[in-house]
Order: structure tokens, then sequence, then C-alpha cells
């Protein structure tokens, strides 16, 4: 079994420096082209990420280490410890993730993990239950500027959130159980650490969107979007796999309940890119991607059915 497990890293290892290889040279048989990607992807990080995210991961970060966030963890330690076996620590940073987005649950989740505030039991529950989108981009620049209707926002975001909690509900009966994790006191300067550690973050997530952005041009000249096996939806559905904004933006040119759906699955699924952010989070407190990236799988199924069914039965486009 480990001679099996040895192989298979060495060739992992192999085809991914073979795909870094082969973008390297892609890359540069038209500099112009796609650094010009890069700079929409800077672009779209500049004018629609970093105004709405950086100010959450700086508020995030500072409200976790200050009192009035264990006051609130007390109050939900019973009621989340029921529904979802996570601490109350663990039931403030879900509320945070689901105002946020992301990936400032991810965060949330690191943050708490590193000042020992949430068990090592609980730690992949939680970032399941705090992987999750907000408001603001389901249902302002999905709903409202997307599909020019915050009728069908509003309907992605409830989708979205049943699914995840759903599926975060029916993990309560997996793994083992949850010791005490204290709630100590900050032992660093919190307002320092709280913004240098905020603007790494936004300036990683803006990394991410322009490296995708440049990916996803690669992945169009290849023909990987010129696939038909969904009809019209196909090349959103493709992208929102790569990059759910995208994705998103793809699929809101065909205004049906169907490609609501497929939005929703989108967001609720993040995409690689948004998967690729909250790995850098997630994988330094433990948690084990390759499982977590099945069950935000499951949880898009839902999302999608969900979301088709509610579109369908209440006409919001």
């Amino acid at each position: 079994m480990y001679g099996i497990k040895r192989f298979a890293a060495g060739a992992w290892d192999w085809l991914l420096a073979a795909f870094l290889l082969f973008a390297a040279a892609l890359f540069l048989t038209d500099p112009a082209r796609y650094a010009g990607s890069v700079s929409e992807g800077v672009s779209l990080w500049a004018v629609c990420v970093l105004p709405a995210v950086f100010p959450f991961l700086f508020f995030t970060a500072l409200f976790t280490g200050l009192p009035p966030f264990a006051v609130l963890s007390a109050k939900l330690s019973a009621p989340m410890g029921k529904l979802f076996r996570v601490s109350g620590a663990g039931g403030g940073a879900a509320i945070l993730a689901a105002l946020s987005g992301y990936p400032v649950g991810a965060r949330t989740v690191y943050d708490l993990s590193a000042a020992g505030k949430i068990a090592k039991e609980e730690r992949f529950r939680l970032a399941c239950l705090c992987s999750t989108s907000g408001p603001v981009f389901l249902v302002g620049t999905v709903g409202g500027m997307m599909y020019e209707s915050a009728a069908a926002g509003w309907a992605m975001l409830l989708s979205h959130l049943a699914a995840v909690w759903t599926v975060c509900l029916c993990m309560r009966f997996f793994g083992k159980k949850s010791a005490s994790a204290p709630l100590s006191p900050p032992r660093r300067p919190l307002l320092q650490d709280s913004l240098s550690g905020a603007v790494l973050s936004v300036l990683c997530v803006g990394g991410y969107i322009a490296l995708f952005s440049c990916l996803r041009r690669m992945l169009a000249d290849l023909g990987l979007f010129s696939f038909s096996f969904l009809g019209e939806y196909t090349e959103g559905a493709l992208c929102g796999l790569l990059e759910m904004t995208a994705g998103c933006r793809a699929l809101s040119a065909v205004r049906t309940p169907l490609s609501c759906a497929l939005s929703c699955a989108a967001v609720t699924f993040g995409g690689a890119c948004v998967l690729c952010q909250q790995a850098g989070f997630l994988s330094r407190a433990g948690v084990k991607m390759p499982l977590f990236c099945c069950v935000k799988l499951l949880q898009a199924a839902l999302a999608f059915l969900l979301c088709w069914g509610l579109c369908t039965a209440f006409p919001c486009l």
C-alpha cells in the first residue's frame, strides 16, 4: 500500500511538472495575449474583489480575537454543537463566513485553529460549514448585475446555503467526537496582525484570480470550451469549474432556470480558483483537501437541484 501511494505521488509530480512546462511554452507562443489575460484578472480583482473582500478579511480577523467573539461563541456553543457538532467558536466562524463569502471562512478556520480555539476533530466539518459565498456576491453581483434579477440572486443564495448546511448536518454523524477547545485571549498585537494578515490574504487571492484568468484563456485556445455536451450552457459550465465568476457571467447570457441552477452549483463548488484560495488556509489547519473537494461536489449537486426546483416553481427571470 505504501508503495502504491508513493508511486501515485511521484506520478502526480511528473504530470504537474509536464503541465507547467507546457503552460510556460504556450505562454511564450503569444506573450502579449496571455499577459493581457493576466491584466484582466488583476483588473477584476482590483475592481470587484479587493473592495469587497479586504474589509471582511480584516474585520473578521480582528473580531475573532476580541472578547465579544468569546461571548458570541458561548451563546452558540449548545445549538451549533447539536446541529453540526462544532464548537461555539466554530458557529461564530460559520456566521461570519455566510455574511462575508469566500475565502473569509477558510481564513477564519485557519486563524481559530492557529489560536487553539477549535478542536482538531472539528476542523474538517467546520471547513465544510464555512465554505460559503456571501449575499453581496450572489444577490448583488450574480443576481443583480449578471442576471438583472435580485430575485434570482436570492433564489441562488437560499439554495446555496441550504445545500451547504444540509450536507454539514449529515456530516455530524461521522468523525470522532470533538474535544473542547478553550477560547484563549490573543497573545500578539491583534490590530497589526489582523491588518498584515488581511493584506497578505487578499494579495494571494488576487494572484490566484490573475493566474486562473490566464489559464482559462490557454484552455480556451486549446479548444477545451468548444465541446457542446450541454449545448448553450457548455462554456459557462466548464468555465465555472475553473473560475466561478467567469462561469456565472457566461451562463447569465442564457437566462433560464437551468442556467441559474448551474450558476448556483458553480458558486457552491467554488471552482478550482476558489478551492486553491481556500487550500492555502485549510491545508495549514490540517484539512484534507481531496476529501474537502468531494464534499464541495456533493454540496454543489444539491444546490443545483434546489435552485432548479426553486426557479422553476417560482419564476424569477
